[in-house]
């Protein structure tokens, strides 16, 4: 896939706090810059509480077409960060190397509270969806990892020459 191929992405925010107007999210806006500087066309982030809505809002952008679905926040350890259990049972199939690889870059850039993230990372139809976490540096953590693989997988889920 060529790398000028504008493809469509979502990102999806895990926050009741965001969702319910407390605060404003900083997450959701760092991955729709970093994805629109990639290339892709992706519409502001959607903002949702924990749980079950960050699963509609995952099947609504698959729906709509995206190719790639960002997630952030609910990967945690706090009884609301549902985010990986409303996540795996869309997945068809799991790429946890993605997740795995988030998680050691956090931990090797000196952020040992980077294990401790929950998300995943897999094939939903012909998306791909990828769970970051939900603080600001494990997001930019997560999207160096990310960003650069993205077209690729992508690709090969369309079925591209490896």
């Amino acid at each position: 896939m060529a790398a000028d191929v504008a493809l469509a992405a979502a990102v999806v925010v895990a926050s009741n706090r965001a969702a319910a107007g407390v605060y404003a999210d900083e997450t959701g806006p760092l991955i729709v810059a970093a994805l629109r500087a990639d290339g892709w066309v992706v519409a502001d982030a959607a903002v949702v509480p924990d749980g079950e809505p960050v699963a509609a809002a995952i099947r609504a952008a698959v729906s709509a077409g995206a190719r790639a679905v960002l997630t952030t926040g609910g990967t945690g350890l706090t009884p609301t960060d549902l985010t990986p259990e409303v996540t795996r049972p869309l997945l068809d199939r799991e790429v946890p190397g993605i997740a795995e690889a988030i998680r050691a870059y956090g931990v090797a850039h000196g952020v040992p509270t980077a294990a401790l993230s929950r998300g995943l990372a897999g094939v939903m139809g012909d998306a791909l969806i990828v769970n970051l976490p939900g603080s600001s540096g494990g997001v930019r953590d997560g999207l160096a990892v990310v960003v650069p693989v993205l077209r690729h997988a992508v690709d090969q889920i369309a079925g591209g020459d490896h």
